[in-house]
């Protein structure tokens, strides 16, 4: 996919695709790459045609439309022609075989299919924004249930350190709860978000817990205690609303989370005794050794 994005060629051939399938005008060409550009093209006229009605976020409108000012700005889009031919003296450039009489041209024909895939990537980015933001509230079984968990490794991949990633698992432990409590008497669909729910949950303890330790900074277990005292309270109300056949895997995560307070409280007395950093770890992180007795 890298290939044909980046690609000079092959993008300006996707946005001739993209402008074809979009009523523009077609160019009578055929190129050997066009099969494999032909589900991007897809995915473009899905994502025109199944637009939801969901308002976008005004800041997000904003940000993008300053983002796609800068790129046109850089890539020197709106630039008549000439002046983007002109050299650094500002004359054309020219060569005895007519060629600068065609470079602009050339030029205004790269700034159409830059644009074009501008307008594509800006299209698109509204409609996927909106299909986020109308999936927040689904749960497993849903249709876009499977868009919310894209956007959520999507903000993985962008989270620039271990902490961020380690706060982003535990709001989607918080997020696997709400899911709980809407499947409650589905008993496989209940077990199966609980066990994501408990798996989001070490996710983030390890995280953050290593982070913590790594840094010698007890201050930095502080979201892991947060968390527990928040998310042991719902998951007490989720049990007291459980069905029978629940009620036993319900109280696996509560003893998770007091787990995970076991370990915080720790790592937190082992930081305080300026112990060394942990060798061994386990699904929660580092596993700190006890405080002398005379400290």
């Amino acid at each position: 996919m890298d290939d044909i994005l980046f690609s000079r060629r092959r993008a300006e051939r996707f946005a001739q695709l993209l402008d074809e399938a979009n009523g523009g005008r077609r160019h009578h060409v055929r190129s050997r790459i066009d099969d494999q550009l032909a589900p991007l093209v897809a995915v473009g006229q899905r994502l025109a045609a199944e637009r939801p009605t969901v308002e976008v976020d005004p800041e997000f409108r904003t940000g993008l439309r300053a983002m796609l000012l800068a790129t046109a700005e850089r890539e020197g889009l709106g630039t008549p022609a000439a002046a983007t031919a002109a050299g650094p003296a500002g004359q054309r450039a020219t060569t005895g075989s007519g060629r600068g009489s065609l470079l602009p041209a050339v030029t205004a024909r790269r700034a159409r299919a830059r644009g074009a895939i501008l307008v594509g990537v800006a299209a698109g980015a509204i409609a996927v924004s909106g299909i986020s933001a109308a999936s927040e509230n689904a749960v497993p079984g849903d249709a876009l249930y499977g868009m919310k968990r894209s956007t959520e490794r999507a903000q993985l991949a962008l989270a620039s350190s271990d902490s961020s990633r380690g706060q982003l698992f535990l709001d989607f432990a918080r997020t696997r709860l709400g899911e709980a409590a809407e499947l409650r008497g589905d008993h496989d669909g209940y077990s199966a978000v609980l066990d994501d729910m408990d798996a989001d949950t070490r996710q983030g303890v390890r995280l953050l817990t290593t982070a913590a330790v790594q840094r010698a900074d007890a201050a930095g277990l502080d979201a892991v205690n947060t968390f527990v005292a928040g998310q042991r309270r719902a998951v007490n109300d989720l049990l007291a609303g459980a069905a029978r056949d629940d009620r036993d895997r319900t109280r696996e995560s509560l003893a998770l989370l007091d787990a995970v307070r076991e370990r915080s409280d720790a790592l937190r007395a082992a930081i305080g005794c300026d112990l060394p950093v942990p060798v061994a770890s386990d699904t929660l992180g580092p596993t700190p050794a006890s405080c002398p007795a005379d400290r």
